[in-house]
C-alpha cells in the first residue's frame, strides 16, 4: 500500500471491499490479472471482478500504466461502453469491478457462426457494427484513442446490445497532442503506421473498424498487412 500515492489511493476511495461480492468464477486472465464472475450481493447484480496484482511482481512503470486504466474507465460513461462499478483494494490487490455482458464477446460468436457455416445476416452485421462506431464516436470526441479494438474487446447481452471494453491500452491524448508512439495493439488489427512504428492517431481506430466489418461478414479476420505493405502504404 505504501507504493501508492495519496492521490493514487483516492482513487479506491469509495469504501467497497471484497466482501461485498459472491465470487462465482474465473472467466480469464492476464500477465498480471485474474478475471471472475461475481455478483454484487446488495442487489444480486452480476458482474465481472477483475483481480490485478499490483504490488508484487508489478514493476512501478506496469503500476501507473494500471492505474491510468482506472482513471480512464472512471471518466467514460456511454451505452455501449461497458460500465465501470467500482475498484477497492484487498490483500496487496486492486479489484475493478466491470457491467457483466450475458451473452460473452464477438470473438466467440464469430467463432460459433463459423463452425457452424452460417453468416452474420446483414441487418445484424450492422447493428452490432453501428453500435461499435458510437462508442468509438464517444471516446474520440473525448480525446481517447482505444488502441486495441478487435471482436475479442467487443461484449454482447442476451437483448443485442452491444458493449466495447478493455480501455487496458487506452490513451488519454492531451490538450496539445494528438499523437501517439507506442507500438501497442493486437497485430491483426493494427493499422499501417502503428505496425511501421510511426506516430499515429484516432484514425488508426478506424482502421480497425474496417477490420471488425470485414471479420463481421466474412467471419475470419483480414489478411495480415506484410512489412512490404506497411511500407509502401
Amino acid at each position: 500500500m505504501e507504493l501508492l500515492t495519496a492521490e493514487q489511493r483516492a482513487l479506491f476511495d469509495s469504501g467497497a471491499r471484497l466482501e461485498d461480492y459472491e465470487v462465482l468464477k474465473p472467466i480469464g486472465k492476464g500477465k498480471f490479472s485474474l478475471v471472475f464472475k461475481a455478483v454484487r450481493r446488495r442487489d444480486a447484480r452480476p458482474v465481472a471482478l477483475k483481480r490485478i496484482n499490483i504490488f508484487d511482481g508489478m514493476d512501478a512503470r506496469a503500476r501507473e500504466k494500471t492505474l491510468k486504466e482506472v482513471r480512464l474507465v472512471q471518466r467514460v460513461r456511454h451505452d455501449h461502453i461497458i460500465q465501470y462499478e467500482d475498484a477497492f483494494l484487498h490483500d496487496k490487490e486492486l479489484y475493478i469491478a466491470f457491467e457483466w455482458c450475458d451473452a460473452g464477446d464477438l470473438k466467440r460468436q464469430l467463432r460459433r457462426a463459423h463452425e457452424r457455416g452460417t453468416r452474420l445476416d446483414e441487418p445484424t452485421i450492422w447493428r452490432y457494427f453501428a453500435q461499435v462506431c458510437a462508442a468509438m464516436l464517444y471516446l474520440h470526441r473525448e480525446r481517447i484513442m482505444h488502441r486495441d479494438l478487435k471482436p475479442a474487446n467487443i461484449f454482447l447481452t442476451t437483448k443485442g446490445v452491444v458493449k466495447l471494453g478493455d480501455l487496458g491500452l487506452g490513451r488519454q491524448l492531451g490538450e496539445h497532442s494528438l499523437e501517439a508512439r507506442s507500438k501497442v495493439g493486437t497485430p491483426l488489427y493494427m493499422s499501417p503506421e502503428v505496425l511501421r512504428g510511426d506516430a499515429y492517431d484516432w484514425k488508426s481506430d478506424v482502421w480497425s473498424l474496417g477490420c471488425i466489418l470485414y471479420e463481421l461478414a466474412m467471419l475470419r479476420p483480414c489478411r495480415r498487412p506484410t512489412a512490404g505493405t506497411c511500407a509502401r502504404s
